[in-house]
């Protein structure tokens, strides 16, 4: 299938000067243990519309010690096998929930991120759905679940929300059906809607605390 035009113009606006920069938004980050995350875009057909995509979510764990039981993207740490940050992200897809490396064509490189918690620097890494194949757990300690969401749903002002935490900390969230995505990755949803140009006016005003299925509550874990 060919690559929808959609996807093929966001692939170019992520190329133009400083438009990986509006979606990491001052998060950016030199230090740290590196780490990426795959951004992974499946389309039903070549002429789909950015709200008939859909992207590949997992929930972690509950049971980790960091972000426990949070919506995130496929990733993980960078070993010094990989030849690139783009090469960990497919790897770590793999290994966590069964993507073939070789149904992904590669769209573009966000700048590194800092995420407190963890203390990564994490690289966002694009990609097109060239071939979906059935995804499942494969990472059963790493990963309670994995999702295709519909990017229309993302986009829907009525889905969007500010989270908020207790100790004051806020963000960009999207509620589909019974999820609750938030912290880091919604944040780099949030970017990407916005240099994509698919976004739709919401209310940020618009508040709700995190609901404890998404929280975990060890030490500060800010989700940032």
């Amino acid at each position: 299938m060919r690559c929808p035009a959609a996807l093929a113009e966001l692939e170019a606006r992520l190329a133009e000067p400083g438009s990986g920069a509006r979606v990491v938004r001052g998060r950016a980050s030199r230090t740290g243990r590196a780490a990426a995350v795959l951004i992974l875009f499946a389309a039903p057909s070549p002429d789909a519309v950015p709200a008939d995509f859909e992207l590949v979510i997992i929930e972690k764990s509950k049971h980790l010690r960091k972000h426990a039981g949070q919506c995130a993207f496929p990733g993980g740490g960078v070993e010094p096998g990989d030849a690139s940050s783009e090469e960990a992200a497919l790897r770590e897809a793999r290994e966590e929930v069964g993507i073939d490396p070789a149904s992904v064509d590669l769209l573009g490189v966000l700048p590194p991120a800092r995420v407190a918690v963890t203390g990564y620097h994490v690289t966002p890494v694009i990609g097109w759905w060239r071939e979906p194949h059935p995804l499942e757990v494969v990472d059963q300690v790493e990963v309670a679940a994995v999702h295709r969401i519909r990017v229309g749903d993302l986009i829907d002002p009525a889905n969007r929300v500010t989270w908020r935490l207790p100790m004051g900390y806020r963000g960009p969230a999207f509620v589909v059906a019974d999820l609750f995505i938030w912290g880091f990755t919604g944040h780099l949803i949030d970017g990407l809607l916005e240099v994509a140009g698919w976004a739709e006016p919401w209310d940020a005003h618009r508040v709700a605390l995190v609901p404890e299925r998404f929280l975990h509550r060890a030490g500060l874990d800010t989700g940032q």
